[in-house]
């Protein structure tokens, strides 16, 4: 690959990667869908499948959750010079999840790293396989209580697509 088209394709995969974590913290199972092969394959340890069946499977373990946001931190991305269309990735993730436990908000944090595969079908970039692995986690009685009196004008974020970010027209006109 030349080198303006190893750039191109590191900037596909970083958005494959960004648009992962935004249709999971949206609830958008299409957008998240869509950074699977149909035939790709994943183990995150609770859950071992295809591409398609995990995002079933994260779909329906979030929506329980009050809110989640995950966060890509450094994105190393590898190629073999003789496979222009495979790429091999380790990305660093941080991910908050707002869960409910006996009637109270706890914070559930995890961090770790995902190692892809990724591989260009046409022009398009996807993941081919996908594995987490947890680095470290913690959870917490939730602190925030704040945000309902000493930060009440501020605009809050949701975990679906009601989502203020999914409104171009308001933001057209803001």
């Amino acid at each position: 690959m030349t080198e303006l088209a190893t750039l191109l394709a590191k900037d596909a995969i970083r958005d494959l990667a960004a648009r992962y974590m935004r249709g999971q913290d949206r609830l958008d199972r299409s957008l998240q869908l869509s950074t699977f092969w149909p035939d790709s394959t994943t183990d995150y340890g609770i859950f071992t499948g295809s591409g398609p069946e995990f995002v079933d499977f994260a779909q329906d373990l979030l929506k329980a959750h009050l809110a989640n946001q995950h966060i890509i931190n450094q994105h190393l991305i590898d190629y073999d010079p003789d496979r222009p269309d495979v790429a091999f990735g380790e990305v660093y993730y941080y991910a908050f999840h707002r869960i409910v436990e006996e009637g109270a908000p706890y914070d559930m944090l995890i961090c770790g790293r995902y190692l892809d595969r990724y591989e260009r079908r046409g022009d398009e970039w996807r993941f081919a396989h996908r594995t987490e692995l947890v680095d470290w986690a913690r959870k917490d009685a939730a602190s925030d209580g704040f945000l309902a009196t000493d930060l009440a004008a501020c605009v809050l974020g949701r975990h679906d697509m009601q989502d203020r970010s999914y409104d171009r027209e308001w933001l057209e006109n803001a």
